[in-house]
């Protein structure tokens, strides 16, 4: 993925609902990440369950959550909470991503 991030599960298998993704080592079990997403943008993003507990993310994407100006703001808060706790996300790379994507 463009900010550095690696998808959940192979592409044939993987969720329309939710999009999950492999916390980075750096970000421990990614609760920080998650705690300044809710706090600063008001954005709660899910963690996993069982033995994938604190390695994968769950990013919900249907419904309200899946309106355009909603990924960008997501994309764009996620990459800036991830900068701050030490992974350098390509700046920009998420909403460049999208709209490139929104843009095809």
């Amino acid at each position: 993925m463009s900010m550095g991030l690696e998808l959940f599960g192979e592409p044939g298998h993987r969720m329309d609902n939710v999009t999950g993704v492999y916390i980075p080592e750096i970000l421990g079990n990614g609760d920080s990440v998650r705690s300044h997403l809710l706090e600063d943008f008001g954005i709660e993003i899910g963690t996993s369950f069982g033995p994938l507990h604190g390695k994968i993310w769950r990013i919900g994407t249907m419904g309200y959550g899946c309106r355009k100006a909603n990924i960008l703001r997501c994309l764009g808060a996620l990459e800036a909470v991830m900068r701050r706790h030490g992974f350098a996300s390509p700046a920009g790379a998420g909403v460049d991503a999208a709209y490139a994507v929104y843009d095809a």
